[in-house]
């Protein structure tokens, strides 16, 4: 009985550990569209809140890392209660992470805002932005719904979101040797399209560790 009431209570706080994690992913998935609504809007409030919200979600991580660390400690795990565990502490590395470059973004962001910068590529950031919110969003769900399929549709889409920051790399690079006076604001852009594609290898990081959360597969393993 007493084995039984143990195991209810673990399983209580695994599913906390669920909701926690899934609370933590929108706090970044708002964070990214926050960012990416300020760039295109200029917004500069908007940018300082995004930039200040990097706190609070640094603060969930911690709080996540704190349940995993009870849950081995309370009790001895079977094997897919020790890969759900081990995953979650690995996914919060990479949501967190994306917390980092969406606070980057709003931070380059006020700095273009008060220069009054005009964006060379505002169009192409816009949907870059969508797709790397599309790859962030899609990992969660993953995790949410346990669905592999949905998971390689993420892994997938970060060929997209490379070939984005390519040709924004590409026409950035053609406008600084047509015209000089834009090299600083064409570098911030540069930046800022740099820290969409590692929101996109961290969605892929995260979309992996829920794979190996429900196959025990890692892929370098294959």
């Amino acid at each position: 009985m007493g084995d039984i009431i143990m195991r209810n209570r673990f399983e209580a706080q695994l599913h906390n550990l669920n909701e926690q994690i899934i609370t933590m992913g929108a706090m970044v998935e708002s964070a990214i569209a926050s960012a990416a609504r300020a760039l295109e809007n200029r917004d500069i409030e908007l940018a300082t809140k995004v930039a200040e919200s990097d706190n609070a979600i640094d603060e969930k991580e911690r709080e996540i890392e704190h349940i995993c660390l009870k849950l081995l400690m309370q009790q001895q795990p079977v094997a897919s209660d020790l890969r759900m565990i081990s995953a979650a502490m690995k996914m919060i590395t990479d949501i967190e992470r994306v917390g980092d470059q969406a606070a980057d973004i709003a931070q380059l962001t006020v700095m273009l805002c008060e220069q009054n910068a005009v964006l060379i590529t505002a169009v192409e950031l816009k949907e870059m932005a969508k797709a790397t919110i599309k790859m962030v969003s899609g990992a969660i769900d993953a995790f949410v719904r346990k669905d592999i399929e949905l998971v390689h549709e993420v892994i997938a889409y970060d060929d997209v979101v490379d070939e984005q920051f390519n040709n924004i790399r590409k026409k950035l690079m053609t406008s600084i040797r047509e015209n000089e006076n834009i090299d600083e604001h064409a570098i911030d852009e540069m930046m800022i399209s740099k820290y969409f594609e590692r929101i996109g290898d961290h969605a892929v990081n995260i979309a992996e560790w829920v794979e190996f959360s429900l196959t025990g597969k890692l892929k370098n393993e294959e």
